[in-house]
């Protein structure tokens, strides 16, 4: 770690696409820099990869220099920096990730869907939808790598499946591995053909269908943001639930929900009734428990991402 003029650093290509939050800057300037993490910095190209907010509370400061050190040097700088913002102090919002996974299929269309979940937050199921709806064969990769490491061959959903099917028919004693590297497709993806063929069944799961016949209709990269009643229908929803009902940590969960969830009046009449001079102290409080809350949701779609991928 090391002390640099923040005119030698260029600002951070942001996976945050409301930019800088201003309160979050203005807040973090009555910190103590010793207490902050330092700016995170790609080195080939002096560009700041995680800590924008800490640059400019220290500009707001009137401070010359930066605490930095160095990210790895042979990463995409915009992938390091949705990896580090996805543990940063301000996380990304759904929308955040769900954009940054669109642009790094742009950038890494050989990673596998569930590197590029374990670099967003995402679930491995949701980076496959958003790799259906946002990219074509054209510029897709025949393999794809894994978090491990280790390449491994696709088949873009249903074409791959369908020149197995087709091999199969030809020959149908062909081996399993050779359909699979004929196919360009992963072997287990070839059994489940040739399974499926022998019962009788579509060769191309019904997703994997829909997918197929409707992948150039155009889809928004972000998802449409819920409407006001959404969470309290939803809560409702979990109210209910035996599962949650009837257990101590679910009864402990609805507890939660229900003393920290604010509806838009309840909002408003807060941030008009707070004193001044407690105004920033709650928006601080407010932002660690918002973090705590962000990180439970990012940690229960990778967990149930994980569930149905396996």
């Amino acid at each position: 770690m090391l002390r640099l003029p923040i005119g030698a650093l260029l600002p951070a290509d942001s996976p945050r696409l409301q930019g800088e939050d201003h309160e979050h800057v203005r807040a973090l300037a009555e910190v103590d820099e010793e207490l902050l993490p330092p700016v995170v910095v790609h080195r080939p190209t002096m560009r700041v990869i995680d800590g924008m907010h800490r640059l400019r509370a220290m500009e707001l400061r009137g401070r010359g220099t930066v605490r930095v050190c160095f990210a790895a040097d042979d990463e995409d700088p915009f992938v390091l920096a949705v990896q580090h913002n996805i543990q940063s102090g301000l996380p990304l919002s759904l929308a955040d990730r769900t954009a940054a996974a669109a642009r790094i299929l742009g950038l890494r269309p050989h990673w596998s869907d569930r590197r590029i979940a374990s670099v967003t937050g995402l679930s491995g199921s949701t980076v496959g939808a958003i790799r259906a709806r946002s990219t074509g064969d054209s510029a897709q990769s025949n393999t794809r790598l894994g978090r491990d490491g280790r390449r491994r061959p696709v088949g873009h959903g249903a074409e791959g499946r369908i020149r197995a099917a087709r091999l199969l028919r030809e020959n149908p004693d062909m081996p399993v591995r050779q359909v699979a590297t004929a196919a360009k497709i992963s072997p287990s993806t070839a059994l489940d053909v040739r399974d499926r063929m022998r019962d009788g069944r579509d060769p191309v799961p019904a997703k994997l269908r829909n997918g197929h016949r409707q992948r150039k209709r155009p889809a928004p990269e972000v998802p449409a943001p819920r409407s006001a009643p959404d969470w309290e229908s939803e809560l409702n929803q979990l109210r209910v639930d035996p599962s949650l009902r009837f257990t101590d940590t679910g009864r402990f969960l609805l507890r939660l929900f229900d003393a920290r969830l604010l509806g838009h009046g309840e909002r408003a009449q807060l941030v008009t009734s707070v004193p001044a001079h407690c105004r920033m102290t709650v928006a601080r409080l407010a932002r660690i428990v918002g973090t705590a809350w962000h990180q439970l949701a990012a940690d229960l779609e990778q967990r149930h991402g994980n569930r149905t991928e396996t």
